[in-house]
């Protein structure tokens, strides 16, 4: 009888386990999304009911195939290619909608003032990090990964690298780089009257020599090993962003996860011992090296020094060479995603290459740009931020509120993805005009404030305490390298160009970027 009673008590405790679990489970895939749901349609936004576990990702998938299946005709308006799920929502439901990743419901923002209100209160509104496979975060790294008290010590170590009279002194680096690439560029038109590049792939290995001699003081061949496993990391980080993390997954010896984990550790191995060095001769009391990783590391000891045994002073090797990898990664892509569209634009406008060839001509003759001469470049400036406001390095930013959070008129549910629509208020009518979806650097002219109307409308080193440290870096190599070109070359599209951007982390063309550069007389 007794016996009896145990095992009735025993089944009875395993099944309200059993009904314990289950309501768990039933909760977060079914109850929990569905009451975000409700908050989230109170508030008047709108979008598709929840489905169980995938909610909109396969309609994602099949609509993001399909636009990359088909090039577009030389047109700007390239949001429905990039983000066609997107697009889709916002025509059917409006501004005020949402879309399912997953489980996690995720608001479009499209107000000027919202977009304010996200990126000046970056604490309240992190970055959405927290649901990445622990992988992703071998290339998301440095700075630009980290919140709270955790980013604020890394910003303002980080920031004596990148003052502007650091950046100045770094101009005869950046066009020694250039000169030799651009030389043999010159050579071949020469002899051949015409030369045809690439130049997706040709920027992308100038950036990548930039940021190893500038960063590190190697130049590319020493540090092309460094550049070369970027970007594999790079390839098998977008392989595993598209698939269904399963948690524990990135834990168990597959093959990708052991290939991504070795990459990850050459390069770490491989900047360590830069470091390493770096530190022995400031010890030392030898003067570092007057380039990224020497101001960065002075910085650092000098804090140390400063705060003497408080906890948490100063950055681990291992941060060091986090941010090192941040460096080489957005310092390089940003700068030749960049510079690729705005020749393909110039192309596209010969008037305004000519525009632009005359100022940078009556600046400098053929003679190398010098500092100081580089504020007389206008239509330059110009050039480049209307390339960047049609195709911005990155066209979203993603946030995400951990806890219910009030933005503007709207309540935003804990859990809830925000999604700065960057590429669509790049193009909104409303601040730019009729003619936002055409290249017109005049709506430049008297500066971004001016175009934007006062509003937070253009973002393409996002904004507020966050914004881009590396901005006025990459400004004064971007402009740089547009301007030697200028002074080198006339270019024109290659017949065999396919105009269809797509985005790899960065916004490139997908199907290559074949110019014909033709030497000036």
């Amino acid at each position: 009888m007794e016996m009896d009673t145990i095992k009735k008590a025993t089944a009875a405790t395993g099944f309200a386990i059993f009904l314990a679990v289950l309501w768990r489970v039933l909760d977060w895939a079914w109850f929990t999304p569905k009451r975000l749901e409700k908050r989230l349609r109170q508030q008047g936004f709108k979008g598709n009911p929840y489905r169980l576990f995938v909610g909109d990702v396969k309609d994602m998938a099949m609509l993001h195939q399909e636009a990359l299946s088909k090039p577009l005709e030389f047109t700007h308006d390239i949001v429905p290619r990039l983000m066609p799920l997107t697009n889709k929502i916002i025509m059917t439901y409006g501004k005020n909608s949402f879309t399912w990743m997953g489980r996690a419901p995720k608001i479009h923002v499209l107000e000027p003032g919202l977009f304010k209100e996200v990126l000046t209160q970056y604490r309240k509104f992190p970055k959405n990090v927290s649901v990445h496979n622990p992988l992703i975060k071998f290339l998301f790294t440095g700075v630009g990964s980290y919140e709270g008290d955790h980013w604020s010590k890394h910003r303002r170590l980080i920031n004596p690298a990148f003052t502007i009279e650091k950046v100045k002194n770094m101009l005869p680096t950046f066009a020694v780089c250039y000169e030799n690439e651009l030389m043999a560029w010159e050579n071949i038109a020469a002899k051949e009257g015409s030369h045809e590049v690439d130049v997706y792939p040709a920027f992308d290995v100038l950036a990548s020599n930039v940021i190893a001699q500038v960063a590190f003081g190697s130049t590319y061949e020493e540090g092309r090993r460094i550049f070369h496993l970027m970007k594999e990391l790079v390839f098998l980080t977008i392989e595993i962003m598209r698939e269904i993390y399963i948690p524990g997954w990135s834990y168990l010896p597959t093959t990708k996860n052991m290939k991504i984990k070795g990459i990850n550790r050459e390069i770490s191995d491989m900047l360590r011992n830069m470091i390493h060095k770096r530190l022995k001769s400031i010890k030392a009391g030898e003067s570092s090296d007057n380039d990224l990783l020497g101001v960065l590391l002075e910085s650092n000891f000098h804090n140390i020094q400063q705060e003497g045994n408080k906890k948490n002073v100063g950055l681990t090797i291992d941060e060091i060479i986090d941010e090192c990898k941040l460096f080489y990664f957005v310092g390089q892509d940003t700068t030749g995603t960049t510079l690729t569209w705005t020749t393909l634009l110039l192309c596209k406008h010969p008037e305004w290459q000519e525009r632009a060839r005359e100022e940078v001509l009556q600046a400098f003759g053929k003679k190398r740009p010098e500092f100081g001469e580089m504020n007389q470049l206008k239509y330059v400036t110009m050039i480049l931020y209307e390339a960047m406001r049609l195709y911005p390095p990155v066209y979203d930013l993603n946030k995400i509120a951990h806890e219910d959070t009030k933005l503007g008129p709207y309540t935003i549910p804990a859990g809830t993805q925000i999604q700065l629509l960057t590429a669509m208020v790049h193009r909104e009518k409303s601040i730019w005009g009729e003619d936002s979806m055409e290249f017109n650097p005049m709506r430049f002219v008297d500066g971004v404030a001016a175009a934007t109307k006062n509003q937070i409308a253009y973002i393409p080193f996002s904004y507020g305490p966050r914004n881009c440290v590396g901005q006025n870096f990459a400004m004064l190599e971007m402009k740089l390298a547009l301007a030697m070109m200028l002074q080198r070359f006339t270019f024109s599209l290659s017949p065999s160009y396919v105009h269809a951007p797509f985005s790899i982390i960065s916004l490139q063309p997908q199907h290559g970027s074949h110019v014909i550069f033709r030497k000036l007389d």
